[in-house]
């Protein structure tokens, strides 16, 4: 009933809010999106490594009958590889910001 009370009425409604939230000046900072995305990749990076381990883990466990420690094992070796891996992100993620940096300087 909302909606079409706003639809009514020109100048309001969901359309009209979202074209302002849009052309706000946060989404024409590619530097800002560039940051959220690498958080995102990070954060990616960590919770895949945590549930391939604890999935092969399981799949081991439940295959040669060794509950819980082979679980145990690969949630660790998860949880490292996950934390390597973003690591290694920061650590490209820092150069490329280097290398861009010492552009825009020279």
């Amino acid at each position: 009933m909302w909606r079409q009370a706003a639809a009514e009425r020109p100048g309001t409604g969901e359309d009209v809010v979202l074209d302002k939230f849009l052309k706000s000046p946060i989404f024409k900072d590619k530097k800002t999106w560039d940051a959220v995305g690498n958080a995102s990749v990070m954060g990616l990076h960590l919770v895949s490594g945590v549930l391939v381990g604890l999935f092969i883990g399981y799949w081991l466990d439940v295959w040669l009958g060794t509950k819980p420690w082979l679980l145990l094992l690969f949630l660790l070796f998860g949880i490292a590889a996950g934390f390597r891996n973003i690591y290694l992100e920061a650590k490209k993620f820092q150069e490329e910001n280097t290398t861009t940096n010492h552009d825009d300087q020279g």
